[in-house]
């Protein structure tokens, strides 16, 4: 935090980096690990550069960042490491021919400093060790990194309080493996809360998670100083509120920032551009044309992909500290405003999904880097600060109950629970109550059962994912997530069925356990 005397507003940014875990080992390359080789180039690196880059400048910052439970578990796999570096070494090899093609030029030296920069940070510098350099600017206050559900799991469709103890315990004993510590803060799955829900969080210590605006405007008494300051729940669990004013500035693609002409265009890529037989090398091998990543075209307005103007990263770094300076500007006057009303410092937390910087918004790093040197200067009336350290200031809470709320499409459940995807929920219920009465009677499980149950703990997590249900709904990959909705089903009924019968095949078991590798740590006495 800075030195200045004068503080009108303070401002938690919370980047919330979550992707559901996807590791195929039975395939040598599988298209949708794609998404974590994209989001690591595009976004965690850039965002880890950012960051140290300003530790090791001495500017003054403070960000809060979700690092979910399957991400870290992806972040730290060896065979996802290694697909990760050969996704890079194509990646490379391909901008070095579009140098050599000489079109493009100052966008191509765009890529090639950004899967350079990756190649150094991922093999040179880190050892492959993401996590622990976003470890290392935790330990020294730079970031608070949170956790979220063990898989994402959305809450308030769970029909046991015992799933809902294991996807928050499983988490937390997870991001202790990971960084030495337990988490202070939770970014509930989906932002969805319904009450009664912070009595888990309680019980495996965590202090503090985020609901959407509503969930407090609509709570169980009105918040004297509305969203701008945390309140607690009756379990004792801060909460802080989504601040939708600054929110809409950022995330809106078209109102808000990301959605001005001069930014890269994403939907336009040299995938389907390209000439086929050049291309083709760096497809997936069934040859069908995708996104390689490098896209040359800018945003431009409402016109057809095929007349977008060509890409300028000049003018659109320039824009990016442009709207820095008016994202600085309106938290300002913003801080300014809520404190004459409220006769206090105003918080304002304003989250987004992480992936939107620097993969959805290719500039949004330059931005964050802006917005974090602005408020940096000791003249800054507006200061960074995490939610931990606001608690800190603020120790004395309003109490009040959250009302059920969610930051999906209307506020509420239906992005997770509609004609699309309601099958899912009878089936995920059925396992729940099959899975806590087979912990309850086998407390002393050892060899094989005890590998059977913990593998259909495992299966049952990994059912719980609201990324199913999602990705069904907004019918992106709808396929891939019925299918892993009904493997990690089945996978849990015949894992549960050779418990029961008492005939574990180990084979059988020993291939399950290969494919969905997930937390090792995890203890199947979790769901007793």
């Amino acid at each position: 935090m800075t030195s200045n005397a004068t503080i009108n507003g303070r401002l938690c940014l919370l980047l919330h980096a979550h992707l559901p875990f996807v590791r195929h080992p039975e395939h040598p390359r599988f298209l949708e690990e794609d998404w974590l080789f994209e989001a690591i180039t595009e976004t965690y690196v850039p965002i880890l550069v950012m960051s140290e880059r300003l530790r090791d400048e001495g500017v003054p910052f403070r960000l809060a960042l979700t690092l979910s439970p399957p991400l870290c578990e992806m972040l730290a796999d060896s065979m996802l490491q290694d697909r990760y570096g050969a996704h890079l070494a194509s990646r490379i090899e391909l901008v070095d021919r579009e140098r050599h093609r000489g079109t493009h030029r100052a966008v191509v030296e765009t890529y090639h400093r950004l899967f350079h920069q990756a190649h150094d940070i991922f093999e040179r510098r880190n050892g492959r060790r993401l996590i622990g350099a976003f470890k290392s600017l935790q330990d020294s206050g730079h970031l608070e990194i949170l956790t979220s559900g063990a898989t994402h799991g959305f809450l308030p469709n769970m029909g046991r309080p015992e799933a809902v103890n294991a996807q928050v315990a499983v988490a937390v004993e997870n991001y202790k493996g990971h960084f030495g510590r337990a988490p202070r803060g939770i970014w509930l799955p989906e932002c969805g809360y319904a009450p009664g829900l912070d009595k888990a969080l309680a019980a495996n210590g965590i202090e503090w998670f985020v609901v959407d605006s509503h969930g407090i405007v609509n709570g169980s008494r009105v918040a004297r100083r509305g969203l701008y300051a945390p309140v607690r729940t009756p379990s004792g669990v801060a909460v802080f509120a989504r601040d939708r004013e600054s929110s809409k500035q950022v995330w809106s693609a078209k109102e808000g920032y990301p959605g001005d002409g001069v930014y890269r265009e994403f939907y336009r890529d040299l995938g389907y551009d390209g000439d086929y037989e050049y291309i083709k090398p760096y497809l997936h091998p069934d040859g069908v044309r995708r996104n390689v990543g490098l896209k040359y075209h800018r945003i431009t307005g409402e016109v057809p992909l095929h007349l977008k103007e060509p890409y300028d990263p000049a003018a659109a770094e320039a824009k990016a500290e442009e709207h820095a300076e008016n994202f600085v500007f309106n938290r300002v006057q913003q801080a300014r405003w809520l404190k004459e009303k409220l006769g206090a410092v105003p918080t304002v937390l304003s989250p987004y999904d992480a992936e939107l910087f620097g993969h959805w918004w290719f500039e949004g790093p330059r931005f964050l880097e802006a917005v974090a040197r602005r408020m940096g200067r000791p003249s800054s009336e507006v200061v960074l600060i995490s939610p931990s350290e606001v608690l800190k200031i603020e120790n004395r809470l309003q109490t009040l109950e959250p009302s059920i709320s969610t930051w999906g499409d209307r506020g509420y459940a239906e992005v997770w629970l509609n004609g699309a995807n309601d099958w899912m929920i009878r089936h995920q219920h059925r396992a729940e109550d099959r899975m806590v009465e087979l912990a309850r009677r086998r407390p002393d499980a050892a060899g094989l059962e005890r590998r059977a149950l913990t593998q259909a703990a495992r299966e049952l997590l990994l059912a719980q994912s609201s990324d199913w249900a999602f990705l069904i709904t907004v019918g992106t990959a709808s396929p891939y997530a019925h299918r892993r909705f009904r493997e990690h089903a089945s996978r849990f009924i015949r894992l549960a069925d050779m418990v029961e019968r008492g005939e574990v095949v180990e084979r059988e078991l020993r291939e399950i356990e290969e494919r969905d590798s997930i937390f090792q740590e995890l203890d199947y006495r979790v769901y007793a």
